[in-house]
């Protein structure tokens, strides 16, 4: 069953507060992160243990549990389009801009690509004998 956890973080900054992410991001069974650097406030959405998350955020910050609770299955829903309104057709130019979209989050660095000249190409090319 997934739970909502609200903890507030000592943290002053971005430093701190990436921080703080990539060590929570680390557990499994997380759905969802959300910081709130106003109120200080990180929220988790998972399947995950409530003590493993304030563990984990007490080598970088100061962390109190503020609630746990069980996470609405309404909010789930608000990603999914409703039945009602008609699904829009995307155009080759989209789709294609989606996919290469895609492939750059899955692949960031593109491979490289390497020429080799030959002597007989470049008359100018160094050659050692």
């Amino acid at each position: 069953m997934t739970k909502k956890m609200v903890l507030k973080l000592g943290v002053h900054d971005e430093k701190e507060k990436r921080k703080a992410l990539k060590s929570v991001s680390s557990l499994t069974g997380i759905e969802s992160l959300s910081m709130d650097m106003k109120e200080k406030k990180l929220t988790v959405v998972g399947v995950v243990d409530p003590i493993d998350i304030v563990g984990k955020l007490k080598k970088h910050c100061l962390a109190e549990l503020v609630t746990v609770g069980p996470a609405k299955e309404e909010e789930k829903k608000k990603d999914e389009p409703k039945k009602d309104e008609p699904k829009k057709e995307k155009t080759e130019a989209e789709k294609i801009e989606e996919l290469l979209e895609l492939y750059k989050k899955h692949n960031p660095y593109y491979t490289q690509t390497y020429r080799v000249y030959s002597a007989e190409e470049n008359p100018n090319a160094c050659v050692i004998s």
